[in-house]
């Protein structure tokens, strides 16, 4: 059974930054995909970044250039760098994995989900 416990959310000003963290556990398989998505108060569940396995990633365009995801294989970890944050990023971010390297940034195909950690932008 896969396990992922996301931190490092909480409140921060327009402009700031946060990074996000998701520890993982509980697979052997060497190819996969992770994800970040975020849900906003009222709407849809949002995937904003992947990384596959061997490093490939791709992010939703709201967040190009402003977010970055990453993972430390030996700490089992699974990053997410935020920075110019705007209050349209206010929302409960997730971590996902997939037990597959074919990667989306749709919901739907990720299997193990954390618990959220919530991300608050005040302008």
């Amino acid at each position: 059974q896969v396990r992922l416990v996301e931190s490092g959310g909480g409140s921060v000003q327009a402009g700031g930054s946060l990074r996000l963290s998701c520890v993982h556990s509980g697979y052997t398989n060497s190819r996969y995909c992770m994800g970040w998505f975020r849900q906003a108060p009222g709407k849809g569940r949002e995937g904003i970044a992947y990384i596959q396995n061997d490093g490939i990633t791709n992010y939703v365009d709201s967040v190009k250039g402003r977010f970055t995801i990453s993972q430390d294989n030996a700490k089992n970890t699974l990053n997410l760098e935020m920075s110019s944050l705007k209050s349209d990023d206010t929302a409960m971010y997730y971590c996902a994995f997939r037990p597959s390297a074919v990667c989306s940034l749709y919901d739907g195909w990720y299997h193990y989900w954390g618990q959220g950690t919530q991300v608050t932008v005040s302008s």
